[in-house]
């Protein structure tokens, strides 16, 4: 009896595992006890009133126009009415829909009290040059109050290549700061107390992360700092290295998310505090995408990530509690409030339905907003600074717990000095003068609000649930399908702008015929590219190159034994490896992948 019991129990288990995230989420969800709000005999009453006034009151025109689609750009083309009553959501149970902050489903906010609580963290990208300039810049920000490091590298650091590879020619310091060892890490974090301040590593791609993270924990071990005490985040996302990147080479997707999942259990385990991974949507949305498409993506991350993990022989709990994610905030600004309540309550419902998670902590959508570069243009650029301080406060209204505004001139470049104390001041005079933080969820409970929520959830799933059904978010990679619904997106988006569906203010729209201004754009430091040169010349020079050559050839090793190669990466980075040394062992272990073409 005991066996015919395991045997039906090992029966339910594997059928449960075939079925995709939207049947478990729907399943489980149905069997809840719900409470509507609104009092059936009053929507009744209100369903007679509002079909007198639609008669009687509103314009032919308007009801037959009643729902219209906003083009916007990057937005999700989803229908909106005319007015928005409890009749756009009849079914509104407040504690399984909204609840209290801080509490399932976290729709209202992760924690009870929010930003009276705990402000949300003002991190500015930050990056350009050499690392002793970005270190002035670094000094300057914190100076004025910023509350975090958010650190951009330039082009060849993130594609992985020495500042002396012939790739890296005429981009040295361009859009970034260079790292190329350890020894720029120290310069680069300079008098900064690493265990003081929450550091955001732009690593961009799973390869990357397992490159640069190991230098900057060489860095603080060398310091004296235990890697306990280190606190931030980086980005190691499989969506940014093989969807998004523009180099020439690339790893196959299935040895990135191996990567990927390597740095989450290397970093989980001996860098409690940090963030292992920012579950990327910014990039690939700024890159062309729709405003569902952008989370769907990430969820689809998110579960193939613990999906593995769990298989590993990880629990869900210890290690969820850890997960960021990165969002983009555009121009609808309804849109944007609503995505980030929705993506919170979907997350929550994943992981207490689908991965059956206890830890509160592992429920929480905690997120990265970036207001949106792509929104910015180069007509009437102050304009820019309005468009931003949109971006941002749909970014607050929503719940993000950091925050980054771009700057009024990165139409052109890298911000000016100037320009990025103005995005700093934007979120201080958003956060100290405007009072929108002094109630948590001030848009809760609005029929509209509400309304798109739900809507929008349900739209996210849908394609989460497409993913799935491609075979999981790495087969959608391999087999082109994202990258397909990538350009056709795109595609779209330009048309809309050029013929004026998608208006741009001082572009295709209200165009002046007045010369504004002129700003001030940033100008790149000089030399930058022959000081790299030269100090990359003295490193392969003064250092055990018997140890490097050991380190690398044990990286490689591990590479091909399927070995968590981070404590291996560590000690290349120990022994003064630079960066496109270990790029060319992943190259060399795991041979190249030709992308799909985009168009």
């Amino acid at each position: 009896m005991a066996d015919t019991k395991k045997v039906k129990g090992l029966k339910k288990t594997m059928n449960e595992k075939i079925k995709s995230t939207k049947e478990i989420l729907r399943e489980r969800v149905s069997d809840r006890k719900t409470t509507p709000l609104y009092n059936p005999e009053a929507l009744t009453d209100l369903k007679r009133e509002s079909e007198d006034w639609m008669t009687n009151v509103v314009r032919e025109t308007d009801r037959e126009n009643w729902r219209k689609t906003p083009h916007t750009v990057l937005g999700s083309d989803t229908p909106r009415e005319l007015l928005y009553t409890p009749l756009s959501n009849p079914d509104f149970d407040y504690q399984q829909d909204l609840g209290n902050s801080g509490q399932e489903p976290f729709t209202r906010g992760i924690h009870a009290s929010m930003y009276r609580g705990r402000e949300f963290t003002m991190r500015q990208l930050t990056g350009f040059g050499s690392p002793e300039e970005t270190n002035e810049r670094i000094k300057f920000m914190l100076g004025h109050g910023a509350t975090g490091l958010n650190i951009l590298f330039d082009l060849p650091t993130i594609q992985m290549y020495d500042s002396d590879d012939p790739f890296a020619l005429g981009q040295v310091g361009m859009s970034g700061v260079c790292v190329d060892s350890v020894e720029d890490m120290a310069r680069l974090f300079k008098d900064v107390p690493l265990d003081e301040v929450t550091i955001s590593i732009v690593t961009h791609y799973p390869s990357n992360t397992a490159i640069l993270f190991p230098m900057f924990l060489a860095l603080a071990e060398e310091r004296g700092i235990p890697w306990e005490n280190l606190r931030g985040s980086v980005q190691n996302d499989i969506t940014l290295e093989e969807l998004i990147r523009s180099g020439a080479e690339y790893i196959p997707p299935k040895d990135c998310f191996r990567i990927q999942c390597d740095n989450i259990e290397f970093i989980r385990k001996n860098v409690p505090q940090w963030n292992f991974i920012t579950i990327n949507g910014y990039n690939l949305r700024e890159f062309g995408t729709s405003a569902i498409t952008e989370m769907a993506v990430a969820v689809s991350n998110g579960i193939e990530i613990l999906d593995e993990l769990v298989r590993r022989g990880h629990d869900v709990d210890t290690v969820a509690d850890r997960l960021a994610f990165f969002w983009s905030a555009a121009n609808d600004f309804f849109e944007e409030i609503a995505r980030i309540r929705a993506i919170r309550r979907l997350w929550y419902k994943i992981m207490k339905y689908r991965f059956n998670a206890k830890n509160p902590r592992a429920m929480l959508m905690r997120c990265h907003v970036q207001t949106s570069g792509v929104c910015l243009i180069q007509e009437e650029p102050q304009n820019n600074i309005i468009r931003a301080a949109y971006h941002s406060l749909a970014a607050v209204l929503g719940g993000a717990q950091s925050l980054h505004v771009d700057s009024y001139d990165e139409a052109y470049s890298v911000p000016t000095e100037e320009a990025a104390l103005l995005s700093l001041r934007t979120q201080q005079i958003l956060q100290k003068e405007t009072g929108v933080t002094d109630v948590v969820d001030p848009l809760g409970g609005s029929f509209y609000l509400e309304a798109l929520t739900n809507e929008i959830e349900n739209r996210i799933l849908d394609e989460v649930d497409e993913i799935e059904g491609l075979g999981g978010y790495v087969r959608a990679i391999e087999g082109g399908e994202i990258y397909g619904k990538v350009a056709s997106y795109f595609a779209e988006q330009q048309r809309l702008i050029e013929n004026g569906e998608i208006a741009l203010v001082g572009q295709n729209v209200y165009k002046s015929e007045v010369e504004g201004p002129p700003i001030n754009v940033f100008r790149y430091p000089e030399g930058v590219e022959e000081r790299q040169k030269a100090r990359l010349q003295k490193l392969r020079l003064n250092r055990d190159n018997e140890k490097v050559s050991s380190a690398l050839r044990a990286l490689k090793d591990a590479c091909l034994k399927g070995e968590n190669i981070l404590p291996y990466s560590v000690d290349c980075a120990r022994v003064r490896c630079t960066e496109g040394e270990l790029f060319k062992v992943f190259k060399d272990a795991f041979g190249l992948w030709k992308p799909p073409a985009l168009f």
